[in-house]
C-alpha cells in the first residue's frame, strides 16, 4: 500500500515530516569494517574514508583480515558493532547461502554507474584485482594462454599457484577454451593439461609474494601470479589476455543496527565515485567499479589497471555459483593431482 494511503491531512503531513527527520538522524558517527588489509585497506582509508569522514563526519574503524570463519563467528555470537565486511565472489555466495550477510539497499547507497556484476543484491563490489601471466623480460613474450604452457617454444621454469580455482580455468583456456566458455569447467581437460606441464613447475605458490620474488631471483621464468605484484617490477613484464578478473565485495553484517547500515550506504556512496576510485588507485593498482574512471587515471599507467578498457576486455569472470556447487570436488581431485607430483 502507498505510503499516501496512511497520510491524509495537514497534521498527518506535519507527523510524517517529523517522523522522517527522525530517520535521518538515525545515522552512526562511528562503524566498523572488516577488509582484507594491507594497501587494500590503505586505499579504502585514502579513497573513501577520508572523503567520507570530511563531508559528514563519520569515523570508520578498519580490522583486518577478512574471512568466512570470522564473518560467521561475528554473525553466531550475535555481535552489533560490525556492519561490513569484504568478501570474495565466491565468498560472497557461501555467505548469502548461510545466511550471513543483509541485502543491500540499493536506493539508500544511490551508488554512481558501477559495472554491472559490481552491482549485486547482497554485494557492493569496489575492488577489481587480476590474476594474470608474467615472465621475465628478455624470455620469449606469450602472447596467450597456449604459448605460456608450450614448453617448447616458450623454455623455463614456471611457478604455479597452488589453488585450483586460480589454475584450472587457464589450464583449459591453454587447452583450445576461449575465455567466454570457460564455464561450466571442463575438470577433465584442466588436468590433462596440468600433467603436460607439471614437470617443468618448480614452485606452486600459496603467497601472493612467492611468484614476483622468484622470477626476480630467475629461479623461473614464467609465473602466474597476481597483477599487483609485477606492475612495478622493472625486470619484469606481464599481460591481462586470458587473466582471471576478481572483484571484491563489501557486504552488510547480518543483524546489523539500521543507525549503523544508515552509516555504512554512505561509505559504499563514497565508494562508487569515479573521483574516489582515482584516489585509491594511488595506493594500489586495483581499480574500482566505475565504467568512468579510466580518464582519471595517468594515462602513462592504464596498462596496469584490471578495469582499463583495453584489460577488461581480454579477462574472464569465474562463475562463483559454479565453484561453490563444485569446489569441494574439484578440491579432493586436485589434492590427488599433487600426491603424483
Amino acid at each position: 500500500m502507498k505510503r499516501r494511503s496512511f497520510v491524509t491531512g495537514a497534521a498527518a503531513g506535519v507527523s510524517a515530516f517529523g517522523l522522517l527527520s527522525a530517520g535521518a538522524r538515525a545515522q552512526s558517527k562511528e562503524i566498523r569494517m572488516i577488509e582484507s588489509g594491507g594497501l587494500s585497506g590503505d586505499s579504502i582509508e585514502k579513497g573513501y574514508i577520508e572523503p567520507l569522514m570530511k563531508k559528514s563526519g563519520i569515523k570508520v574503524i578498519r580490522e583486518s583480515p577478512s574471512s568466512l570463519g570470522k564473518l560467521r563467528a561475528l554473525v553466531e555470537s550475535g555481535q552489533k558493532d560490525t556492519v561490513l565486511f569484504e568478501l570474495g565472489q565466491s565468498v560472497m555466495v557461501q555467505a548469502k547461502n548461510l545466511g550471513l550477510i543483509e541485502p543491500l539497499d540499493w536506493a539508500a547507497i544511490n551508488p554512481a554507474p558501477m559495472f554491472p556484476e559490481a552491482k549485486n543484491e547482497y554485494g557492493f563490489g569496489y575492488q577489481y584485482f587480476s590474476t594474470i601471466m608474467a615472465w621475465r623480460k628478455g624470455a620469449k613474450e606469450p602472447k596467450n594462454m597456449t604459448d605460456f604452457f608450450d614448453l617448447k617454444n616458450f623454455p623455463g621454469k614456471r611457478c604455479l599457484p597452488d589453488y585450483p580455482h586460480y589454475l584450472l580455468p587457464f589450464c583449459v583456456q591453454a587447452a583450445g577454451v576461449p575465455v567466454d566458455k570457460i564455464f561450466p569447467l571442463n575438470v577433465d581437460l584442466a588436468f590433462k593439461k596440468l600433467d603436460e606441464i607439471k614437470k617443468d613447475v618448480s614452485v606452486w605458490w600459496k603467497a601472493g609474494a612467492q611468484p614476483a620474488q622468484l622470477l626476480k631471483d630467475n629461479e623461473v621464468q614464467y609465473s602466474i601470479c597476481w597483477s599487483g605484484r609485477v606492475v612495478n617490477e622493472p625486470t619484469l613484464a606481464m599481460s591481462f589476455v586470458g587473466g582471471k578478473a576478481d572483484l571484491s565485495y563489501f557486504g552488510i553484517v547480518k543483524g546489523s543496527k539500521p543507525e549503523d547500515k544508515a552509516a555504512a550506504y554512505k561509505l559504499l556512496h563514497e565508494m562508487s565515485l569515479p573521483e574516489n576510485q582515482a584516489q585509491a588507485a594511488t595506493v594500489i593498482s586495483y581499480t574500482g567499479s566505475s565504467p568512468e574512471l579510466d580518464p582519471l587515471l595517468p594515462k602513462d599507467k592504464l596498462w596496469q589497471f584490471p578495469t582499463a578498457k583495453q584489460n577488461k576486455a581480454v579477462q574472464y569472470f569465474e562463475d562463483a555459483q559454479w565453484w561453490v556447487t563444485n569446489g569441494e570436488a574439484v578440491n579432493k581431485k586436485w589434492e590427488a593431482f599433487k600426491l603424483n607430483l
